[in-house]
């Protein structure tokens, strides 16, 4: 007859339903993270669109001899972002959690306003079929990070110094206009940022171990859902780019 005091009949069941209300906090934790981002990209699509097929255009950018360039609203709407990251990136640990997730989505929908010019460069068709191409790509890549047992910390690290090296070579390109730089730039920005949907997706999933139960984990699914939000767009411009149909 088992000892109803032997721990050890009692172990493995106890340590099974622990397994298992991990589990289920995990994945309600990257839901969220999901949710978020989704509804960030999905307010700065809706704007994008309203701002880019009307008369609202004409307050972002003016017409000019040579195209198009930006009103000074247009400049405040392009820089407010930025600031808006660094903001969210050095202060949450200040913030609440109200407060950073009015911030992201007040930079999701000021970033619908400067993508709105996208529909002056592209054709709808070809901005809706990079649109579905990213998400696809995104899903797949946001899966390996979430199940993949390799540890992709090294190709973090890897994937940053990439990005600081492509930031460098935007700025350069800017006075070069170089169309063959421009599309290695375009090709590594799509390496790049696939990469980190991977790195970002395994980095968010780690942290939920150390902010389950604690005040932090709210802030972090939110920062989470930004760093993914920042990997769709930028993915999605670079994939514009490449494979984008211009209206001229």
């Amino acid at each position: 007859m088992a000892n109803w005091s032997d721990p050890r009949a009692t172990a493995a069941p106890y340590s099974d339903v622990r397994a298992e209300a991990y589990d289920a906090g995990l994945r309600a934790y990257m839901l969220s993270v999901y949710n978020y981002m989704l509804s960030g990209v999905l307010l700065t699509g809706i704007i994008a669109m309203v701002v880019g097929n009307t008369s609202l255009i004409e307050m972002i950018v003016q017409p000019t001899a040579r195209g198009y360039s930006p009103t000074l609203l247009g400049w405040i709407v392009t820089l407010s972002p930025l600031a808006i990251v660094f903001a969210m990136s050095f202060g949450q640990a200040r913030m609440s959690e109200g407060t950073l997730k009015t911030l992201f989505f007040v930079y999701a929908a000021l970033m619908g306003a400067s993508l709105s010019t996208i529909f002056i460069a592209y054709t709808q068709s070809s901005i809706a079929g990079v649109f579905f191409a990213t998400a696809a790509g995104f899903a797949g890549l946001s899966l390996y990070g979430y199940t993949t047992k390799k540890d992709l910390s090294g190709l973090g690290t890897f994937l940053i110094m990439g990005l600081i090296g492509l930031i460098v070579a935007s700025i350069v390109n800017l006075f070069l206009q170089s169309g063959t730089m421009n599309l290695v730039i375009s090709v590594i920005g799509v390496l790049i940022f696939a990469g980190l949907t991977a790195y970002d997706t395994q980095k968010i999933k780690s942290i939920y171990a150390h902010v389950a139960g604690t005040e932090m984990m709210g802030k972090v699914v939110i920062m989470g859902a930004l760093n993914l939000y920042l990997d769709f767009i930028n993915m999605f411009l670079f994939l514009l780019r490449l494979f984008g149909s211009s209206r001229n």
